[in-house]
């Protein structure tokens, strides 16, 4: 078993801090792995994926949670429709100076994904490969159906107090940021199509047969778009979190295909 060095960070920026943690193998090879969270997550609901990841890649591998999330800084303010690809410009770009990263490889979970979609565009020089995982590309049916459904379950008692476990008091922000934007009608046409096509690197696209939150349109649209060489894979019985539902598969994927 590869040794990893864990350390955490904390990253200024004009809006406030950001918090990072870095999983570093003993000796690092290849760009590091920068992992952007989902719309409810943050570094600690990666669990022990960097870690395995570091493992698995011989990689570094860096999480940070967004502002308003986690244990970063409170946000401001709302969300702009715009902050999908705003994240490149903004908080990923700070990470970037804080680490100093010459190249890196952009991996984003569900939202993350698009948001790494945007990196990968916005740093071409930069972007050695691009992974996705699970992620959106359009506001789908199934997705604002899911959205609705997890809507009402933290509407239940006590539903929020497994938010606040992570996020603090930033929890309620943090569920309507998710629920009011991608429900909104200002959101509604929102496509990820002109940052495809912008993509130059490798990119492997993943997701779960039975993810409740975007039907295979969305991995599909994402290898036919992109201008690099692309790889998708789809993961049986699984849902919208391969990283946790079909942990080694998903890790077998990403280091035989990273290499």
């Amino acid at each position: 078993m590869t040794d990893v060095h864990l350390q955490s960070h904390h990253i200024a920026t004009p809006q406030g801090l950001l918090f990072a943690q870095s999983w570093t193998p003993e000796q690092p090879h290849g760009a590091a792995l920068v992992l952007l969270h989902d719309s409810l997550g943050c570094v600690a609901l990666w669990r022990d994926f960097p870690l395995q990841l570091a493992q698995a890649t011989g990689r570094t591998v860096i999480a940070y949670d967004r502002l308003g999330f986690g244990a970063s800084a409170a946000h401001p303010s709302t969300l702009p429709t715009s902050f999908v690809a705003d994240e490149a410009r903004q908080g990923f770009a700070a990470v970037l100076a804080h680490f100093g990263l010459q190249t890196f490889v952009a991996l984003g979970h569900s939202v993350g994904g698009g948001m790494a979609v945007c990196c990968a565009a916005t740093y071409p020089r930069q972007c050695q490969a691009l992974i996705t995982i699970a992620a959106q590309t359009f506001v789908q049916k199934r997705t604002l159906t899911g959205i609705r459904q997890a809507q009402a379950e933290f509407a239940q008692p006590g539903a929020m107090d497994r938010l606040a476990r992570y996020h603090g008091a930033k929890a309620h922000w943090v569920l309507h940021a998710w629920t009011d934007t991608w429900l909104s009608q200002a959101f509604a046409h929102w496509r990820l199509d002109p940052f495809l096509q912008q993509v130059q690197c490798p990119t492997l696209a993943l997701h779960g047969e039975l993810d409740e939150y975007g039907t295979a349109i969305h991995p599909q649209t994402i290898a036919a778009l992109v201008q690099g060489p692309s790889s998708l894979h789809l993961l049986a019985d699984c849902g919208h979190v391969p990283h946790k539902q079909a942990l080694p598969q998903t890790l077998d994927l990403i280091k035989t295909w990273i290499k």
